[in-house]
């Protein structure tokens, strides 16, 4: 087969997050036994569509969503300007993913890959991962980091310490001046070209959607059993507030969706099945609760000691 036969470069990369949200939806019903996600076709009003999965009421995840969508079409000129788009037209494919586990001791973890093309070629690739921990496990979040850091190496030594301070500012609740959560890797606009080939980026996005599965689905299996009482269900709540109020008044994918007529459901598949939002509460000093505080914050070296095993 000829170059000029090969299908273009957005249909591969469409067909891999096609079968990417597949692949991961089967990784996390394996250790899921009590529910399964449920797919949702749709289309989108100026052209394409996408796949969400939802899972709702399982054992150890109280909702997931592994969402897919590839669409295109030509911006408003409020959204071209947000986007910074050198043209309006456009055509988008991605996988974003969120899941609010039932148990407290069970953080709550987001990733997101995606590529996009304007109308005058122009094509960059965007992404990431981070976690969310009701309660922060140190030498968890060690390990969590250190998977990151791994496959980042793997693709570019300097991705890792070029990313992660990009996630302590991304994922940080400017309003409670808190990070959301232990951080992890964020990424946007790595651009065809400029900040490598198309096959060099795209290979590093996919490493990284690889990534996920296995590193939150052993998270899951050490922490899905652990003990829990109703006061840290109740901290659970809180925190689940600090996402919810994240995705609606910070995060820029949810913004652009909604103010752009994405679908709503969607869009707001990441937002907690239940939260709880109590007037000016404060964890008590030399609390669990106070020391979980302590380490929402940016600039935190996960890497410091960490460790490449959970066993």
């Amino acid at each position: 087969m000829t170059d000029t036969e090969l299908p273009p470069f957005r249909h591969t990369v469409e067909q891999w997050m096609r079968d990417f949200q597949q692949r991961l939806i089967g990784q996390l019903e394996a250790v899921e036994d009590q529910a399964r996600f449920r797919p949702d076709a749709w289309q989108h009003h100026s052209g394409g569509g996408g796949l969400s999965n939802v899972l709702e009421n399982g054992r150890i995840l109280e909702k997931g969503g592994v969402n897919f969508s590839a669409v295109q079409g030509q911006m408003d000129e409020r959204a071209a300007k947000m986007l910074l788009m050198p043209d309006p037209r456009y055509f988008a494919t991605g996988v974003s993913v969120v899941q609010h586990p039932r148990s407290p001791m069970v953080p709550i973890a987001h990733m997101n890959v995606r590529y996009f093309e304007a109308g005058n070629g122009e094509a960059w690739f965007g992404g990431g991962i981070d976690l969310t921990p009701i309660y922060v496990d140190e030498a968890q979040a060690r390990w969590f980091h250190q998977q990151l850091h791994d496959v980042c190496q793997r693709h570019n030594p300097a991705y890792y310490a070029r990313f992660k301070p990009w996630a302590d500012d991304y994922f940080f609740i400017t309003h409670r001046q808190e990070t959301r959560g232990v951080g992890g890797i964020f990424f946007d606009r790595l651009t065809v070209g400029k900040d490598g080939t198309r096959e060099e980026l795209f290979a590093f996005v996919q490493a990284v959607g690889d990534t996920f599965g296995p590193t939150y689905c052993e998270l899951l299996r050490q922490n899905a059993d652990l003990p829990f009482t109703e006061r840290e269900v109740q901290w659970q709540m809180l925190r689940r507030s600090r996402y919810a109020e994240f995705n609606l008044a910070i995060d820029r994918g949810t913004k652009f969706g909604l103010e752009t007529g994405g679908r709503t459901e969607s869009i707001l598949m990441s937002l907690p099945p239940r939260c709880e939002w109590h007037y000016n509460t404060q964890p008590e000093p030399g609390s669990p609760e106070a020391a979980t505080q302590q380490w929402l914050r940016k600039g935190v070296n996960w890497l410091e000691n960490s460790t490449s095993s959970l066993d």
